[in-house]
């Protein structure tokens, strides 16, 4: 299979996207390994942590629509916009829920004394990001399209 046959088209913005949470999920797991000292495996598969996921998405979506369809357009407008909603999101509601969330199992811990499952278990806590970790998830995201985008159009050629 030729990759290069997805150059400039839907199919790139796509796997782009997708590699994109794919490939920032593994940083974030070897992030975890380095910083912590600790596996983690549950990282592959949950939201929260450096860098940001989401942010690396819709970012590298938004940039490859960005490259393929020009930085002037509808389309990119639209991309971006969502873009923007999406990290807004990662860093300030789900944040704000996950810190309720960290308060509400304190609350059931001083409560229920230790029984989690009595009031129903443990509240998910790292639900979003810092700004920072979405900041560097973008950054990630931004560069990771044009790096896809170089190397579809070189096996295009």
């Amino acid at each position: 299979m030729d990759i290069g046959q997805f150059y400039n088209t839907g199919y790139e913005v796509i796997i782009v996207a997708f590699s994109a949470v794919a490939v920032t999920q593994i940083i974030k797991f070897f992030f975890h390994l380095i910083v912590k000292r600790q596996v983690d495996l549950r990282l592959f598969t949950t939201t929260g942590g450096m860098p940001s996921s989401h942010a690396a998405g819709v970012m590298s979506l938004s940039t490859a629509v960005g490259l393929i369809k020009g930085f002037d357009s509808i389309v990119f407008a639209i991309a971006l916009g969502y873009a923007f909603i999406v990290m807004y999101d990662a860093a300030g509601v789900r944040r704000a829920a996950g810190k309720q969330a960290a308060c509400l199992n304190r609350i059931i811990m001083d409560i229920y004394k230790q029984d989690l499952q009595e009031a129903g278990g443990k509240l998910k806590e790292l639900l979003g990001h810092t700004p920072l970790q979405v900041f560097v998830g973008a950054l990630f995201g931004i560069a990771y399209a044009y790096y896809l985008h170089y190397l579809f159009a070189a096996c295009a050629a």
